[in-house]
């Protein structure tokens, strides 16, 4: 079975960073595509960053210019670097990977728990 662990959550003040990473574990021979999500509290999970197997990014407007999404395919890993964070970048932030293979099977769609980040002075 196919995991997301999520790592690098935490409270920062406004104007600071942060760096996510968000491993999957499972006997993986390929990933498509990987990418974040956040969930602010009262609203709408929505998406914030994508990268695809051949790189290829994609950014919500709110942060465009200050997040940056990576990937480490030999680690299964996604990142995101979050700069210039802002007191409306707080949320938990969820990874999620599309299309895995593994040695055994394949899942379409993986999710990995959460970590919450906090963007206050």
């Amino acid at each position: 079975q196919v995991q997301l662990v999520e790592s690098g959550g935490g409270l920062v003040q406004p104007g600071g960073s942060l760096r996510l990473s968000c491993a999957a574990s499972g006997m993986i021979v390929s990933i498509n595509a990987m990418g974040w999500y956040r969930q602010a509290p009262g609203k709408q999970r929505e998406a914030v960053a994508s990268i695809s197997s051949g790189d290829t990014t994609n950014y919500a407007d709110s942060v465009k210019g200050r997040f940056t999404i990576s990937r480490d395919n030999a680690k299964n890993t996604v990142y995101l670097q979050m700069n210039s964070l802002k007191p409306e970048d707080t949320a938990v932030y969820y990874c999620y990977a599309v299309e895995v293979v593994t040695a055994h099977s394949s899942e379409y769609d993986v999710w990995g728990q959460g970590t919450q980040v906090t963007v206050s002075s």
